[in-house]
């Protein structure tokens, strides 16, 4: 009761209680408020990254990081810091060394480059969703292709932040002497089958040398099995069984066991910088590795003319090439600065201008749409001519109707494609260690040939069934 004008005690010491429970939701406010941690220059974060772009020495990756670090990331209060530049298996080994605690691992970095197949090895939660520190208009700007790969269970696991094509290589000065001498011409890597029968050529002209190397062949049955409307993998297995994983496995097998085609382990890169091999089909980003020059055995060198050409297709097949390169992932982290300071670097990384300049020195493409277009409309602007020459190679496969692939994602699928490509590689080798035994034993060719195809076809079906 009031009298007066004059409050009560009990009155007073209800408002007393009332200021005293606000002042404890302010200060909780305020707390909650600076137990928000935002990146800061003055209190800098490092990130560290391992990434497959270039060398520890000579990468395009590194070049960029440099410029981050000098611009944004000193504004910003973000420092990246590359620990390891390697190639994407190398990199799937050593985190999954890192996951599991195995003795001489490399401590897990905070950004990495890998494939899709790399989630299988992760916990639920353990990577930075991205979708998370982006909006919506910022998503919108990239290729919805290209993001689309990224989504894992509506979280954006993986960050476009180059993507590439696959092509072929030709070491013309050599291919050029071949051709004058057989009447072969390029045009002979327009389909599989007459490039496996030049390969042949190939291997009697240069008395043993092989031509041509496949740098993945779970990717060449992946798109050519696609172009003959067919699945390579059905619920987690691949389709050895079919009639359109026979077709694709013919003609390599011929040619693998005849001499012409490359079955042993290693890049393509390795055997061209030495003439081991004078073509190969492999990553737009291959081009980086692909030297104008040639040191033979003998430690003589001489400068050589690449040729870049449209990914092959078999005969009867549409043509059918993959949409492969990996992407940017995060760790997440307990301090939430580090993954605002990855986003910020992903954002930057991925602005037309940065994106552009990283791609056109790595033979990749941009993951923007404006970025993309941009480069495609104006090749010419390109200034290395190898490079502009890749990105015309790229640009006829999306004028001629390719269908673009993806890698597909099952359980286990980051083993099954490293065992398919040892089971392809040392099938077709032992064939072709037999065929030449038996060739020099006296048995007729053809016969000898027809019959290890067919073994080792049934020996790649036995394996996988």
């Amino acid at each position: 009761m009031v009298c007066g004008g004059v409050p009560t005690e009990e009155v007073l010491m209800k408002k007393l209680l009332s200021l005293f429970l606000i002042g404890l939701i302010l200060c909780s406010v305020l707390v909650g408020c600076s137990d928000k941690t935002m990146v800061d220059p003055d209190n800098p974060v490092t990130l560290t990254m391992w990434h497959v772009y270039g060398s520890q020495t000579s990468s395009p990756m590194n070049d960029l990081i440099e410029e981050f670090n000098r611009t944004s990331g000193k504004e910003n209060g973000v420092f990246v810091k590359v620990g390891l530049v390697t190639n994407s298996d190398d990199i799937d080994l050593a985190l999954t060394a890192g996951l599991n605690d195995e003795p001489g691992a490399y401590e897990l970095p905070d950004l990495f480059v890998a494939y899709p197949r790399i989630t299988e090895e992760f916990a639920d939660g353990a990577l930075l969703d991205f979708g998370a520190y982006f909006s919506e208009e910022e998503l919108s700007a990239y290729r919805s292709d290209f993001l689309s790969e990224g989504y894992f269970d509506e979280q954006l696991l993986m960050l476009p932040i180059a993507k590439s094509s696959e092509l072929i290589f030709v070491n013309k000065t050599i291919f050029d002497r071949f051709s004058a001498d057989t009447g072969i011409t390029t045009d002979c890597f327009h389909h599989v089958e007459d490039l496996m029968s030049a390969c042949n050529a190939y291997y009697d002209w240069s008395q043993g040398q092989t031509m041509f190397q496949i740098n993945d062949f779970y990717h060449y049955f992946l798109t050519n099995m696609a172009g003959l409307g067919s699945e390579f993998v059905t619920d987690g297995r691949i389709n050895v069984g079919s009639d359109a994983f026979e077709k694709a496995f013919i003609p390599i097998a011929e040619a693998g066991i005849y001499g012409g085609l490359c079955v042993g382990d290693g890049y393509a890169s390795d055997r061209w910088k030495t003439g081991e091999i004078i073509s190969s089909s492999g990553s737009t980003a291959g081009i980086l590795y692909m030297r104008d020059y040639v040191t033979y055995a003998d430690n003589t060198t001489e400068d050589i003319e690449t040729l870049v050409l449209p990914y092959p297709c078999l005969e009867e097949s549409k043509p059918t090439v993959i949409q492969r390169g990996g992407g940017l992932f995060a760790v997440k982290n307990e301090d939430e600065r580090k993954n605002q300071a990855a986003a910020i670097f992903a954002k930057w990384l991925t602005e037309q201008e940065h994106n552009l300049a990283f791609v056109t020195k790595a033979g990749y493409l941009p993951v923007t749409t404006q970025a993309f277009q941009g480069l495609f409309a104006n090749i010419s602007s390109v200034e290395n001519e190898k490079y502009r020459m890749l990105y015309s190679a790229v640009n006829e496969q999306y004028a001629n109707d390719y269908q673009f692939c993806s890698l597909p994602l099952f359980d286990g699928a980051l083993d099954a494609q490293k065992n398919f490509e040892k089971l392809i590689k040392s099938t077709l080798s032992n064939a072709h260690e037999e065929y030449i035994r038996r060739i020099q034993n006296g048995e007729n060719k053809d016969t000898v040939m027809k019959d290890l195809t067919a073994s080792a076809l049934a020996s790649v079906q036995e394996a996988l069934n």
